[in-house]
């Protein structure tokens, strides 16, 4: 097993798709952290068309600080965070030189 290790930065793609996702509009292009390894799921994007959906795909949860998401619209406490299911096909690494 390769993929993501609980505590790694990583960046959800930015991807604009007009068909069954899974992944929350206001997460796409932010940066969070690996908070757990949930496992391999048949992928629910191939399967809402009735595909297999192989392969399955690793999701994790992914830990997000609010006030990143939010900005200054944020009004709750510093140092809140959301944890959100990732399927691993929307994440990639985040390196120190990549953080923008």
């Amino acid at each position: 097993w390769g993929g993501f290790r609980p505590g790694e930065v990583v960046k959800v793609l930015p991807t604009k798709v007009h068909t069954h996702h899974r992944t929350p509009g206001y997460v796409k292009g932010k940066i969070g952290r690996i908070a757990a390894r949930s496992g391999r799921f048949y992928d629910p994007e191939t399967r809402a068309y009735g595909g297999s959906g192989l392969p399955k795909r690793e999701l994790y949860l992914v830990e997000f600080d609010m006030k990143s998401l939010w900005g200054n619209q944020y009004r709750g406490r510093e140092g809140d965070t959301v944890l959100i299911d990732l399927y691993e096909n929307w994440l990639e690494p985040v390196t120190a030189s990549s953080r923008n």
